[in-house]
């Protein structure tokens, strides 16, 4: 009886054992049942367990652990994703399950495997033996493109060429463990792994305790040892980063976890600078000398200088450093010439010559093309075969023989006759199956698991768990974490005690005191400034945007009634703000600004909404997707509260769309009303989970500059209306300080003691000096040459603030003609306006420039280089491809 026949369903609900709810299509091996049907020994025990707590109640519990994974921003930027963006990780709530006999049996398979590829990596940037006898084929290694030249004769620390790597395994028909790909150059995803374990072990604490799982954190001892062990200097307190594409890698969140579980700096191209030889990290305290990198960038990406000219995600000069041994990469630059499936084909030859033993863990079976006889076999057997390039330039697809058409199979024929040694092909692997959850059934999914190495001292030490993937249903071929395909927990049962080792600190074991927070990279730190300014002008647009839906919802919109002075002067106020136009609408005569007079309330609706949901800069939605987008590129220094916040903005304003028209202002208003209050939680958040460090000044920093522009410009708009009292009352609505004013004029509405409030009040946590006086303590804190006369951001804070605490507000709101503007009030919003976007200038020039060159900055946001553009193609497309899968 098969396991296909023997497994359909469908014994009730707590029957023993589970069945599939639909027979498998395949006739792979069954991870979870034998051929009668049972479940397999080691994972009786796991069945029991699931199938106490029901299905109902592990989908209640996925239900939770999906929201936690949501909240948390685990994600992957899938590649071939049509959506282009980043998805939410999909994890399964049922593991993979693997014995002790069977996990120690590829152990000790993967580790001889490592061995044998650092021996040849060795040879290839070494005395090069192995090709001068024949053994290794010449193309395979000057042909290969992750061959690096200016790499030749650099010895790593310890002569160590591989202190990390993976490999892609797949369980063939027998049972048996196969290699389908090597990850020898920058191998991803051991974050994701760790990020599985946490949320299923948390989410199923009663059958993972007592199914007595291997614990990962060990091998993260070893891999931190490993990584400060390589340090050419300071090896007691070595400087580590991880060096990553930034956050337009699909897998950035992986990298950002990591760093933090692993307590390294996680660091951008940018933030890093070669002087005098030696790595540095850009710091607000100057320069750090860096000893070991973590990369997650491509070989040929790290060195624009030596390696490729265009890559703007490498640190230039990085080869000369690592040449003069003054810092160490792991894995050293050059070990991308493993990584290809060709070389698999010489490894059985290679391991008898190197290691003097039979390769224990075989591949799948594999032809490269450039040898006659393989080409031979591989022509005469096309449409059974997996045909992949022998050198990928990134993410390829395989392409199987069995799906193609005749003449596509003759046109792939001659694409291979014409270069036979970029092409190679493996056999047809039908994958093994795992059980998965469907709407609540049991149903079976195909896999591959990744498995982890690090080098120790013995050896190499192999992770206790793999990143395991599950196929779509109905999908057994296509190995790529693509849309609808799931990742999975992996549980290696423990053949005896399992230890208790983590690497949290025991809560009874004593620790050193410190009020330190280690230095801040300036790229951090200029986000955290953007990160608070864009958070800021986001609640300023939904305040005024608000103001002006409450004020339209207590109005006729019938197209013929003219609006009320208040609704036309906050709608050029929001559109001014917003950068949001009205086509066609004349525009009145004689107005200073030149500005269109609003023709109808219906015009206003209208506009109203395409200040909230357009999506030109400076709408609200836009200005929410670039809070996120800063706060994405900081994921690793803000806290997951605030990270939730950031979410349920972005969730709030990407719900289906409200269209302009009749009944649909009091739903824009309970949309804005939400929007402010996860606004205001989110600044609250940002600050008060913060230790009050450099980090949280340049947050701090970015709000009070942004909410000070924002006042000015709102006052100015209110000068300039000549507005009366309905208009003051809006202002004092949007600047959340209305109370203030009705405890201390009643109701009198009146246009100094407003202005008064708004700018020249210290008392008011809302006025423009109160946030000019916060900028300028700031300020004087920060970090600073102090030979040096006073900076120009201090210079410029002082003459903002003497402005506002030398104005005489009753004299300057005194109007020279009753239908005129103040010109004396006028002139001083002007002075104080010009001065703020100066100021930003200024803090820019010494705090961020030196970070991120190409950054621009002016009064309205930075001026994007394409690296931090919201949707740049280039260097999006660069960082997905300029890092190993």
């Amino acid at each position: 009886m098969s396991s296909g026949e023997s497994c359909v369903a469908a014994p009730e609900e707590g029957s023993r054992p589970w069945r599939y709810a639909v027979a498998p299509r395949s006739d792979g091996y069954d991870e979870l049942f034998d051929g009668d049907g049972h479940p397999r020994p080691h994972w009786e025990r796991v069945v029991d367990l699931l199938q106490k707590l029901g299905r109902d109640e592990i989908g209640h519990r996925w239900e939770q652990a999906k929201r936690l994974l949501r909240e948390h921003g685990v994600s992957y930027d899938a590649y071939g994703d049509p959506t282009g963006v980043a998805r939410p990780w999909n994890l399964s709530p049922i593991p993979m399950v693997v014995d002790a006999a069977t996990w120690a049996a590829i152990a000790e398979g993967l580790a001889q495997r490592a061995r044998l590829l650092d021996l040849i990596a060795a040879d290839v940037y070494g005395a090069q033996r192995l090709v001068a006898r024949g053994e290794l084929p010449a193309e395979l290694v000057f042909a290969h493109p992750g061959f690096l030249r200016p790499c030749s004769g650099i010895v790593p620390p310890a002569g160590r060429y591989l202190p990390l790597y993976a490999s892609d395994l797949v369980r063939s028909r027998d049972g048996h463990f196969q290699v389908l790909a090597d990850r020898t150059q920058a191998p991803s995803g051991v974050g994701y792994a760790l990020e599985n374990r946490i949320v299923l072990s948390r989410s199923l604490p009663e059958v993972f305790r007592d199914c007595s799982v291997m614990r990962l954190a060990t091998f993260f001892r070893t891999l931190r040892r490993t990584l400060r062990e390589m340090a050419p200097h300071n090896r007691d307190n070595p400087r580590i980063v991880l060096l990553t594409p930034g956050p337009y890698n699909g897998t950035y969140f992986e990298q950002a976890f990591l760093a933090q579980y692993l307590d390294l700096t996680l660091a951008r191209s940018d933030d890093l600078v070669v002087r005098n030889h030696r790595v540095c990290l850009k710091t607000l305290s100057g320069l750090r000398p860096v000893d070991v990198i973590l990369r997650r960038v491509n070989d040929d990406f790290c060195d624009p200088l030596e390696l490729r000219p265009d890559s703007s995600l490498g640190v230039p000069g990085l080869v000369e450093a690592v040449r003069s041994g003054n810092v160490a990469v792991a894995n050293p630059l050059g070990t991308g010439v493993l990584q290809t499936s060709a070389l698999m084909a010489f490894l059985p030859g290679l391991c008898r010559r190197l290691l003097g033993e039979e390769l224990k863990l075989p591949s799948v079976p594999t032809h490269w093309c450039g040898d006659p006889s393989s080409l031979a076999y591989v022509e005469s057997h096309l449409g059974e075969l997996v045909v992949k390039p022998a050198f990928p330039a990134g993410p390829t697809a395989p392409v199987f023989g069995a799906e193609l058409t005749r003449a596509e199979l003759d046109e792939l024929r001659a694409r291979i006759r014409a270069r036979p040694r970029d092409y190679v092909a493996q056999e047809r692997m039908v994958l093994s199956m795992v059980p998965t959850l469907s709407q609540n059934e049991l149903t079976p999914g195909h896999l591959w698991m990744r498995a982890y190495l690090v080098a120790s001292d013995d050896g190499y030490e192999v992770m206790p768990g793999a990143l395991s993937r599950v196929g779509r249903p109905g999908e057994s071929l296509a190995l790529s974490l693509r849309p609808g395909g799931e990742s999975k927990d992996t549980w290696i049962l423990a053949g005896g005690p399992v230890s208790t080792f983590s690497l949290l600190p025991s809560p009874s074991a004593p620790v050193e005191l410190s009020r330190g927070g280690g230095d801040l990279p300036s790229r951090v730190a200029d986000n955290l400034f953007w990160l608070g300014r864009y958070a800021e002008r986001t609640e300023a647009t939904a305040r005024l945007a608000r103001a002006l839906a409450v004020r339209l919802t207590d109005q006729s919109t019938q197209s013929g009634v003219d609006p009320p002075a208040d609704v036309d002067a906050l709608l050029f106020a929001l559109e001014g703000h917003a950068r949001v136009g009205l086509p066609g609408v004349p525009p009145v005569a004689g107005s200073s600004p030149p500005r269109a007079k609003l023709l109808s309330l219906a015009t206003a609706e209208r506009s109203l909404f395409g200040a909230v949901f357009g999506d030109q800069a400076g709408t609200l939605a836009t200005t929410a997707a670039e809070t996120q987008r800063v706060a994405r590129g900081i994921r690793d220094w803000i806290s997951a509260d605030t990270w939730r916040a950031v979410a349920e903005l972005d969730e709030e304003l990407n719900r289906p769309r409200l269209v302009s028209g009749r009944g649909t202002l009091g739903a824009m208003v309970t949309l804005l009303d939400r929007s402010v209050l996860v606004l205001a939680a989110l600044n609250s958040l940002s600050s008060d989970s913060m230790m009050r460090g450099h980090a949280w000044r340049f947050l701090d920093m970015g709000r009070r500059l942004e909410r000070a522009v924002q006042l000015v410009g709102l006052l100015r708009a209110v000068v300039d209306a000549s507005p009366d009292p309905a208009f003051l009352e809006a202002l004092l609505q949007i600047a959340d300080s209305s109370m203030t004013y009705r405890r201390r004029y009643l109701a009198t509405l009146q246009l100094a003691p407003v202005v008064d409030l708004m700018l020249t009040d210290e008392t008011n946590p809302r006025s423009v000096v109160f946030q000019v006086a916060t900028l300028d303590a700031h300020i004087a804190a920060l970090p600073r040459d102090t030979g040096r006369p006073r900076a120009t951001e201090q210079t410029l804070a002082l003459s903002a603030l003497a402005e506002l605490r030398l104005a005489d507000i009753p004299q300057l709101c005194t109007r020279g003609d009753r239908d005129a503007p103040p010109p004396g009030l006028l002139q001083l919003l002007d002075r104080v306006g010009a001065l703020l976007p100066g100021l930003s200038n200024a803090l820019s020039g010494a705090y961020f420039n030196h970070a991120a060159v190409a950054r621009q900055m002016n009064a309205d946001g930075p001026r994007l280089a394409p690296r931090d553009a919201k949707e740049p193609p280039v260097v999006a497309a660069m960082a997905r491809k300029g890092a190993s899968g």
